[in-house]
C-alpha cells in the first residue's frame, strides 16, 4: 500500500477499537471538578491594570447541577476556597471529589495510589469526603466535568467576554446569574433541567454540611525551644515542656494556630499578630516554674516583712510604683529584688 491507502485501511481498523462506556452516575456519588482552560479578566479602576480571572467549574454526576466561580489565581488557597465554595452552593456534600491532577490537588499522581496534598487531603477529610484523581491525560475519566465546562465557556464566559469590570465580586456576580441561567435551561435532548434533576436526585442525597465552614491551615514544622515554645509567623506559642527540643508540626490558620506531635495535637492557641510576642498556656509549664510565678503582691510583701519592716517597705515601694508593669516577668523581678533585699540584710 502507499502510505495515505495504509492511513485509509489503519483508520478503518481501529476505529470499532476506540469505544466507550457509557457510566451511570449515582445521585449524590459524586462532583467532578476543574479548571476552565480559557480565562476573563476585570481592571483595577485605581492603576488601570488588567488582572486575569480562572474560571473553576465543578458539577454533579446524576443531575448535571452545574457551579462555576472566578478565582484571582490557581493556588492552594483558591483550589480549597473553590471546593468550600461548590459544596456550599449545592448545600450539601457527596461522596466523591473527582478531580484530574492539579500540582496544588495531587503531589503525585497515580490511578492506584496517589499522593494527594496534606491540606487538600484535610478538607477532604472535614467535610467527610474521598477524593479520587482521574488517570493523567484521560479525558474521558470525567466527561461530565469536560462538558461542564464547555457548556460555562458557551454560556458564560462567551457572553460576558464584551463586558468590562472593576473588581473580582463585580465579575462573579455577573457569572452567577449567567451560571443560574444556565443550570436553569431546558436539556435539549431530555425533559427537565440541570435544576430540577438537582432537586429530584442529587439535593435529597447529598450529606449535610458542617456546622462550621472548613478554614484552610498552612502546615509547616518547627522545633521546640528550651523555654518551650514555638516561634510561629514571628511570635512564639507554647507547648507542653515536655516537648521541648522535638519537632512540632503547626497548622497556621486566620484565626488560630495548632501544634501537633507525631499527629496529636498537643496544643491550639489564639492567632496573635504581635511581633516578638509570646504566648503561653499556664499548664505548659514545669510545676517549678509554675511555682516561681505563683507570687502575688501580698504574699511578696508578707515574705519582706519576714525579713525586716525596711525590706517590706522597699517592697511596697517597688510595687506602687512599678504597678503598670504586672505581668509574670514583673513578679519574676520582684523575686530577685526580694532576694537581694534579703542578702543584703544578711
Amino acid at each position: 500500500y502507499g502510505y495515505t491507502q495504509f492511513c485509509e485501511h489503519y483508520k478503518r481498523w481501529k476505529a470499532p477499537l476506540e469505544v466507550t462506556m457509557r457510566q451511570r452516575h449515582v445521585a449524590g456519588e459524586k462532583t467532578f471538578l476543574d479548571w476552565a482552560g480559557k480565562t476573563m479578566g476585570w481592571i483595577d479602576p485605581g492603576t488601570g491594570e488588567l488582572h486575569p480571572a480562572y474560571l473553576f467549574v465543578a458539577v454533579l454526576g446524576a443531575s448535571n447541577y452545574t457551579f462555576a466561580e472566578a478565582f484571582a489565581d490557581q493556588r492552594l488557597a483558591s483550589w480549597i476556597e473553590a471546593h468550600v465554595h461548590t459544596v456550599e452552593f449545592f448545600g450539601g456534600v457527596s461522596r466523591l471529589w473527582v478531580p484530574d491532577n492539579p500540582k496544588t490537588g495531587v503531589d503525585k499522581a497515580c490511578f492506584y495510589e496517589p499522593k494527594i496534598n496534606d491540606s487538600y487531603q484535610e478538607a477532604a477529610d472535614y467535610y467527610g469526603v474521598a477524593i479520587l484523581p482521574t488517570r493523567p491525560g484521560k479525558p474521558r475519566d470525567k466527561p461530565k466535568v469536560e462538558h461542564a465546562v464547555l457548556h460555562a465557556e458557551r454560556r458564560i464566559l462567551a457572553r460576558l467576554r464584551h463586558q468590562t469590570f472593576f473588581s473580582l465580586a463585580e465579575l462573579n456576580a455577573a457569572i452567577r446569574k449567567c451560571l443560574n441561567e444556565l443550570n436553569a435551561r431546558p436539556f435539549q435532548k431530555m425533559s427537565g433541567s440541570r435544576l430540577l434533576l438537582f432537586e429530584e436526585l442529587d439535593q435529597p442525597a447529598l450529606r449535610p454540611l458542617p456546622t462550621h465552614r472548613y478554614e484552610l491551615g498552612k502546615w509547616s514544622e518547627a522545633k521546640a525551644n528550651i523555654d518551650y515554645h514555638v516561634q510561629v509567623d514571628y511570635h512564639a506559642y507554647s507547648v507542653p515542656y515536655a516537648l521541648t527540643q522535638k519537632k512540632i508540626e503547626v497548622r497556621l490558620c486566620a484565626h488560630t494556630v495548632e501544634l501537633f506531635h507525631k499527629g496529636r495535637r498537643v496544643a491550639a492557641h489564639a492567632r496573635s499578630r504581635v511581633r516578638g510576642g509570646h504566648t503561653t498556656e499556664p499548664s505548659h509549664r514545669p510545676k517549678s516554674h509554675e511555682k516561681q510565678l505563683d507570687w502575688p503582691p501580698g504574699r511578696l510583701i508578707d515574705w519582706a516583712r519576714t525579713i525586716g519592716p525596711e525590706c517590706a517597705r522597699a517592697v511596697s515601694y517597688i510595687l506602687a510604683t512599678a504597678s503598670r508593669c504586672l505581668n509574670s516577668t514583673y513578679w519574676t523581678s520582684c523575686v530577685t529584688a526580694i532576694s537581694c533585699v534579703a542578702s543584703s540584710n544578711a
